[in-house]
């Protein structure tokens, strides 16, 4: 009798975090360069302002997104990736790759 294929535990939980609603696309843009707030709104505009907030908080508690407070008067917050997040570069280029040949715009 065949054995069911097992579940990677690790992938399972890593494809459900980026693979939450607007995550890829907040690292996507991200991989760009660091962002203020309102440059990811403008960037991602079906967005709302409540999910891109929870969006960065669970992203910064993975680990993934770091804020930055930007000394200056007024004081500015800036985001960006860390290593753990520019790590996800290739796997997300060969997202991009693959909906550039199989998906419609």
């Amino acid at each position: 009798m065949r054995r069911a294929p097992e579940l990677c535990t690790r992938f399972h939980r890593a494809s459900e975090l980026i693979g939450r609603r607007w995550t890829g696309a907040i690292i996507f843009v991200m991989l760009r360069r660091r962002c203020r707030f309102a440059a990811l709104r403008e960037a991602i505009p079906l967005m709302t302002d409540r999910m891109l907030s929870q969006r960065l908080q669970e992203l910064e508690h993975e680990g993934i997104v770091e804020r930055l407070v930007v000394p200056h008067t007024p004081v500015r917050v800036e985001y960006g990736l860390t290593k753990k997040g520019r790590a996800l570069g290739k796997a997300i280029g060969a997202i991009q790759d693959w909906a550039r040949r199989w998906t419609d715009a």
